[in-house]
């Protein structure tokens, strides 16, 4: 993994602390799970965010609005299905 990498990741999870305790507060959480060609972000919703019929919007207007202000180079956040190993 290239320093770059490490940094922007870095920048993902104060990004991802930044919005945790919104979704916290909601019986939710989020994790980091992979990051793809330094412009591409996976995540997975956790606890109430999973079934919540508004986790889209949350996901794209919380948590790639979030992760956008410290990386603003980053095109996509996309939160993987938890039952499947995707």
């Amino acid at each position: 993994m290239s320093q770059n990498q490490e940094e922007i990741i870095a920048k993902i999870h104060q990004a991802l602390d930044e919005i945790r305790p919104f979704l916290k507060s909601d019986g939710g959480d989020i994790s980091f799970v992979s990051l793809k060609d330094e412009k591409h972000v996976k995540v997975q919703l956790h606890g109430a965010c999973v079934g919540c019929s508004v986790n889209q919007m949350t996901l794209k207007s919380g948590v790639e609005m979030t992760i956008k202000k410290y990386l603003p180079h980053i095109e996509s956040v996309e939160s993987i299905d938890p039952s499947t190993n995707d």
